[in-house]
């Protein structure tokens, strides 16, 4: 195949289309399910009555005049992409930002590749003896992105593109209150949009995954949670008071030393997930909570905010 021509008829750097050629290669895919199944499929995911409508409405039907040669070859790729890393728990990019403008089949690739993938990756918890209730928890976490997306005005998925792989590998899990990711010597603790971050809902998931893990994954040995987030900035107990779920939640880690991670700009992800918007301007954001107030207070006053790792012991 020409990969230049691909990559110019998809509207990404040639680059990216290499990338997935690469890791591909001729590596088995995995089909979609059935269309007439998908709905059920979607609801189980979690996935919002809007969202289904417009991923229904771009369905990669043969012969759609909105599913061209080489955007069937990139789901078909990126399927295979990920499938080859089941099992894997680091970040995965799928494939190139598209220019989601152009329709629900470009905008929602990934969300048929992810699709494609739930067989796989339930036959792969079924056989470490996974419930079906942990398994489709931890996948439903599709439709609460997709509604994060749509919040953000479709400012939202290039991130989640590529954290999704974790749910489509098996690499991540979703026990009560956290979202625990495997790793090396750590598992890694991800805070989903579900609820009040209290210490008793903390602890309960913290006891899930101490019991989880050694049942499911014998083989790998961990001997810490860790965290790295925005939420683990001391500077928010400047603002916050020290009863506040945050501050707790904090207290817990002991912090590495300060390293600036590359490619990730804190302010960004602060309002990212306090505000789900990146381009209301700060006099326009809602004072609501005093961590909104705080976020504001702090960027407006010519400060940063900063993404701190830490970690406990099991």
């Amino acid at each position: 195949m020409d990969l230049e021509d691909t990559a110019t008829r998809l509207g990404v750097p040639v680059e990216d289309v290499d990338r997935v050629h690469e890791l591909a290669g001729d590596l088995p895919s995995a089909p979609l399910p059935a269309k007439a199944d998908a709905p059920a499929i979607l609801d189980r995911l979690g996935v919002r009555p809007d969202d289904v409508a417009e991923i229904m409405a771009g369905w990669p039907d043969p012969g759609s005049p909105l599913w061209t040669p080489e955007l069937r070859w990139l789901l078909d790729r990126s399927i295979a992409l990920v499938r080859a890393d089941l099992g894997g728990h680091g970040w995965l990019s799928p494939g190139p930002e598209l220019p989601r403008e152009r329709g629900p089949a470009w905008r929602h690739l990934y969300v048929y590749a992810y699709l494609a993938l739930v067989d796989v990756v339930t036959r792969y918890h079924r056989d470490h003896g996974i419930t079906d209730a942990v398994s489709w928890a931890t996948l439903a976490d599709l439709g609460r992105n997709l509604a994060v997306d749509r919040r953000m005005h479709r400012e939202g998925w290039p991130v989640m593109q590529s954290w999704l792989t974790l749910h489509a590998r098996g690499g991540i899990y979703e026990l009560g209150r956290l979202q625990h990711q495997r790793g090396d010597a750590a598992i890694d603790l991800h805070i989903p949009e579900s609820g009040p971050l209290t210490p008793e809902a903390i602890e309960a998931s913290l006891d899930e995954a101490r019991a989880f893990f050694p049942r499911h994954f014998p083989d790998e040995h961990y001997t810490a949670f860790a965290c790295g987030s925005w939420l683990l900035d001391p500077q928010l107990q400047e603002y916050l008071p020290e009863d506040s779920n945050i501050v707790r939640f904090q207290r817990r880690f002991e912090l590495e030393p300060y390293e600036e991670p590359e490619g990730l700009d804190a302010d960004v992800e602060v309002l990212r997930f306090v505000f789900r918007s990146l381009t209301t301007p700060l006099d326009q954001l809602p004072r609501g909570t005093v961590l909104q107030r705080a976020v504001i207070d702090h960027l407006t006053a010519g400060r940063r905010w900063y993404w701190h790792r830490g970690r406990f012991p099991i």
